[in-house]
């Protein structure tokens, strides 16, 4: 318990710490690129003092100089600082808009270019993804959780259409990414944090533009079954 405490008031002095960092970057740098680095360390600092080890494999499946839509399986808070410090390339979240009203947070996370989908609202939610498919044609990397939220149960749950409408109108590749561990560290609906160790498994990019809107439950379904098979495939992080 006393572990968890000191997780969480750390958490709270450097989201603070590191949110004020992006917000004076982000005045000197409108790209988000600096902005985004910042939010790294605060991810790397997170895991840090939570004694949490991360593994990256697949890294030779992606050119960081290239767009792309990483899409990832959902498993626990932990899932965010782990992709943000661990992920070594420039991207924007495509987060639910709950998020953004945290104070400060949610500024830190406008400051970056991360963009906001609000799930209730039909119209804004096709916005929001049309914005995202903006931002990916200008050449900046999106990374959504296409199960749109944490996963109840620890099985890969059903996923939302709109990241794939969004792929099949950027045209840009759809890289899988599952993440191993994570719920071992901090379950949904639970408080407690333990150390751990973490898996990123990077699989190789799927052409969305071999698919159109009319094929766009294809593609969700083939980017579903590669993180299906590849996170089944890893019961125990020690295993992989």
């Amino acid at each position: 318990m006393i572990y968890t405490l000191f997780i969480f008031v750390w958490i709270v002095f450097v989201t603070i710490l590191f949110g004020v960092g992006v917000i004076l970057v982000s005045l000197f740098d409108p790209s988000g690129n600096w902005p985004h680095r910042v939010a790294r360390a605060w991810g790397g600092s997170i895991l840090f003092a939570s004694r949490i080890k991360v593994t990256v494999r697949g890294l030779e499946n992606i050119d960081p100089a290239k767009p792309y839509i990483y899409m990832a399986n959902h498993q626990s808070n932990f899932d965010i600082p782990v992709l943000l410090a661990y992920l070594p390339v420039q991207f924007r979240w495509l987060a639910k808009a709950e998020l953004f009203r945290i104070p400060l947070f949610g500024l830190a996370m406008r400051r970056v270019g991360y963009i906001s989908i609000d799930r209730a609202n039909r119209k804004s939610a096709f916005d929001s993804l049309a914005k995202a498919a903006q931002t990916i044609r200008d050449g900046a990397s999106v990374l959504i959780f296409p199960e749109g939220t944490r996963s109840r149960d620890g099985r890969i749950g059903p996923f939302k259409k709109g990241g794939f409408v969004m792929a099949v109108e950027a045209g840009v590749p759809v890289v899988p990414v599952v993440v191993h561990g994570t719920r071992a560290i901090m379950p949904r609906q639970k408080l407690s944090i333990r150390p751990g160790r973490v898996v990123i498994d990077i699989k190789p990019a799927v052409p969305a533009a071999a698919y159109t809107r009319a094929t766009k439950d294809v593609l969700l379904n083939d980017i579903r079954e590669v993180i299906v098979e590849t996170f089944a495939s890893c019961k125990e992080v020690a295993s992989c």
